[in-house]
């Protein structure tokens, strides 16, 4: 039994007002919208995420146990799905973010509603999100544990 992540039951509650996908995707465009923008630095191929048809571009930095992202897309769903993603990852350590369930995906009925190409583009940004927890994890993995007398 997975427990409730309190920022995924917040997205679910914001998209459960609405009963149209038409108006979903425009919430979503909306949410896209005020995504921060990411560092023109970070706007090349490096950071370009594989496997999206449209251009997205994923960074990330560990700072005190944490993981905090940054992302970009010219494509404004895409824009917004990101921003929904670094909404309920930003922040929380390498470890909580390899085992969060994304269950929101489905219960917003995202992944239903999103074409065969997008789904894959949303497989790979949560890959590549993951993929630098996971880094992050390793570099860091003895900053926390005891000391040694």
């Amino acid at each position: 039994m997975q427990t409730k992540d309190p920022v995924q039951e917040e997205i679910i509650e914001e998209f459960s007002v609405f009963d149209e996908w038409l108006d979903k995707y425009e919430y979503l465009i909306g949410l896209g919208q005020s995504l921060p923008p990411i560092d023109a630095a970070h706007r090349t191929d490096q950071y370009l995420i594989q496997g999206c048809q449209s251009r997205v571009w994923v960074d990330a930095r560990y700072d005190d146990g944490h993981v905090f992202y940054t992302a970009d897309s010219d494509a404004i769903i895409t824009r917004g799905i990101i921003a929904l993603l670094i909404r309920v990852l930003d922040g929380r350590t390498p470890q909580e973010i390899l085992s969060t369930e994304l269950y929101f995906i489905d219960a917003i009925g995202l992944s239903e509603n999103l074409s065969p190409t997008r789904s894959n583009g949303l497989l790979a940004m949560i890959k590549q999100m993951r993929l630098y927890a996971l880094a992050f994890s390793t570099k860091h993995a003895g900053e926390n544990a005891p000391k040694a007398e």
